[in-house]
């Protein structure tokens, strides 16, 4: 296998000609990381805080919100850095822990939501058993189960890659991407093709269980009013994720294999954005204001004031 060393680092051609608006972009970005930041960690500390919101619900909701600043970390710092900079590059170490970063968050957000639509199940078909259904133990499985798995997929991914001898170091797009550093190889990338799809067909299988989880929920809901009042209090704001999470997912994975150049630069760095800007805003905004006890708890003067009571 050839040696890949000569590629030491890779340059983001994505954001070419944004020299002009760089400073306007750069304080839109700093502006939207911060929000980041303050919305996950409201809700985090929110739960954190309050014994009454330590249930499996906000529990998984606190993962996902952890989630959120664990990968938006892996792309703003960098990407504030490049609007700044004359030179779009990064190293070779730093694009692959890039990828891993990025697209681990994206999984682990799915293998959340997965654990999430069975929350929801337990407690809405089979309320008698929830309790002990939902143990601790169980919560503390779930949890594991929704980092592990994407991290170990990842790992697997990244590792093939940095196998591959590549013969260019031109990256399309604003951040690293897996099949954008594939697509350099001049070396055979069957194995890192199946590893793909294995892992494509996975994250199917996540969606199929929530999908099938949810046609059980809409049936057991609709036979009574507090049955479609429970589901629309804590169900719809799940499914507003979801559904924002999949298209920006499935766009991003579409794109990078069959996407076409006569898009516009701009629209396709607008898309690409989407589980990195929009989905850690949105997540903790939706929680928060559909879910009682989250928006109750999310009044900020009555956080802090909570807060220091615990500290003293």
């Amino acid at each position: 296998m050839e040696n890949v060393s000569s590629i030491l680092v890779f340059t983001l051609s994505g954001l070419d000609g944004i020299a002009e608006n760089r400073y306007v972009l750069f304080s839109l970005t700093a502006l939207c990381y911060n929000f980041v930041l303050f919305c996950n960690i409201i809700v985090i500390l929110s739960i954190a805080s309050d014994k009454c919101l330590h249930e499996p619900m906000y529990i998984f909701l606190c993962n996902l919100c952890i989630n959120a600043l664990y990968g938006t970390a892996g792309f703003y710092p960098k990407f504030m850095y490049d609007l700044l900079s004359q030179l779009h590059v990064i190293s070779y170490a730093g694009c692959l822990i890039q990828i891993f970063i990025i697209y681990s968050s994206a999984l682990c957000d799915y293998s959340t939501l997965t654990v999430m639509a069975y929350d929801r199940y337990v407690a809405i078909c089979r309320p008698l058993e929830y309790h002990s259904e939902m143990t601790n133990h169980k919560i503390l499985k779930c949890i594991i189960f929704s980092w592990l798995a994407p991290f170990l997929c990842m790992a697997v991914l990244v590792l093939l890659t940095s196998r591959l001898a590549l013969c260019g170091s031109n990256i399309e797009k604003i951040y690293c991407e897996n099949w954008a550093v594939v697509k350099l190889a001049c070396s055979s990338t069957t194995m890192n093709n199946v590893i793909g799809y294995i892992i494509i067909f996975v994250y199917f299988g996540h969606a199929v269980l929530i999908v099938g989880s949810y046609i059980q929920l809409i049936e057991t809901c609709r036979k009574s009013k507090e049955g479609r009042y429970k589901f629309m209090q804590t169900c719809t704001p799940h499914i507003l994720t979801l559904l924002n999470v999949t298209s920006a997912l499935m766009f991003d994975v579409l794109y990078s294999r069959y996407g076409s150049n006569s898009v516009p630069q701009g629209l396709r760095n607008f898309l690409a954005l989407d589980f990195l800007m929009i989905a850690p805003i949105l997540n903790p905004l939706i929680y928060g204001l559909t879910l009682t006890k989250i928006r109750k708890q999310t009044d900020v003067y009555r956080l802090l004031k909570k807060i220091k009571g615990t500290l003293k």
